[in-house]
């Protein structure tokens, strides 16, 4: 799952001091905890997400760690897996056991481990139209550069890295406890088997600079909201020259002045004159792709639903296009002159003269509903 960067979280800088990291924290924390907002699920997903952010960065060792690797530096699951950090914690926890009964490399492993980088994710808004067409964009995403500095060793310039003095070089270190010998991840050079006693000025030791990186995005046509477009290898970069986790694009789309979008149909609201509804005629209406003409029969009544077969929009996973439905609104007419009065109440009274059953069927027949109801 895409993680947030923890600087982003907390709304500092990553030059931010301790104390700016815990008043960060402590407003962000009174303002989501559950206490403050019972039952409000997306502050307390919130609460949670600042709350990680602050374990981190409020403590030296894990902030460098996270400072030089991101997410992979903290995550020893390595985001979403991959690399020799599939296995995860069970792993380390549990291979030398293994390795000491079957004599296995589950738990002889030397040398730094590599984790997969973490997943980003990358909201883009976009209308109906550029939806049901597809088109091509470009985004502006956080990314990491080499340092031109170090070129990416950490070190400063003139001098190197050298072995961990904590595990050796191993990039995991062994703990005894009773009969059990665990293996965890060393907790100076973080998995990687090597130490910067020097660190480059420009990067802090990352090897790296965050820098924002343009993308070039395909939208195809069809798609719907809530749809994510997967950006291979644009993610975080990995740890221990582990693969870079990926980017995912999640499209929203724009709520539309005239058509609703249910799969691959639309919904249109047809509002009509009563002299139209009554008389019959044809009349334009709008697509997605121009115009289409619907004609209206004699005495057509309020709610009815024309359909415009292959009007509506083609998913990226279907064959054909769905259809447009236009639904029907009689309007009554507002703010009628004296004469204009007169003129309905002559036109009321001729027909009640013809038979408020041959002209009015709907309304005779809810009379007669009525009551039957009362009696």
């Amino acid at each position: 799952m895409a993680k947030r960067d923890f600087y982003e979280t907390l709304g500092v800088s990553k030059s931010a001091s301790d104390d700016d990291i815990k008043k960060a924290y402590r407003k962000l924390a009174m303002k989501y905890h559950p206490d403050r907002n019972p039952g409000n699920k997306e502050a307390e997903e919130k609460f949670k997400e600042v709350k990680a952010a602050y374990e981190v960065l409020s403590e030296a060792d894990k902030r460098a760690a996270y400072d030089r690797y991101g997410h992979a530096g903290v995550d020893q699951n390595g985001g979403m897996g991959g690399g020799q950090g599939g296995m995860g914690g069970f792993a380390e926890a549990f291979g030398d056991i293994f390795g000491d009964i079957f004599g296995a490399a589950a738990g002889g492993r030397r040398g730094p481990q590599v984790y997969r980088g973490a997943d980003m994710q990358y909201s883009l808004e976009i209308s109906l139209e550029q939806a049901a067409n597809g088109f091509d964009t470009e985004i502006r995403i956080p990314g990491w550069d080499e340092c031109d500095s170090c070129h990416g060793s950490g070190a400063k310039k003139g001098s190197s890295k050298s072995t961990c003095r904590t595990c050796g070089g191993a990039g995991a270190v062994r703990m005894q406890q009773g009969f059990f010998s665990v293996q965890q991840t060393c907790p100076t050079c973080h998995g990687s088997g090597e130490e910067i006693t020097d660190p480059c000025d420009k990067c802090g030791g990352a090897g790296r600079l965050r820098r924002n990186k343009t993308l070039q995005v395909s939208i195809p046509a069809g798609i719907d909201d809530g749809m994510r477009i997967r950006s291979s290898g644009n993610g975080e970069p990995g740890l221990n020259g582990g693969p870079p986790g990926d980017l995912y694009v999640e499209v929203h789309i724009r709520e539309h002045d005239i058509f609703q979008r249910d799969g691959d149909d639309l919904h249109a609201e047809l509002t009509i004159p009563f002299t139209t509804a009554a008389l019959g005629g044809d009349i334009q209406v709008p697509t997605l792709n121009g115009k289409a003409e619907i004609t209206i029969p004699e005495g057509t009544q309020s709610g009815k639903t024309f359909r415009l077969r292959g009007k509506g929009i083609r998913g990226v996973r279907s064959n054909y296009p769905g259809d447009l439905y236009c639904h029907l609104v009689v309007e009554t007419p507002v703010r009628l002159s004296d004469e204009q009065k007169s003129l309905l109440r002559q036109f009321e009274t001729s027909l009640k003269q013809g038979g408020s059953d041959r002209h009015s069927p709907q309304s005779k027949s809810w009379t007669d509903r009525v009551r039957e109801f009362f009696s």
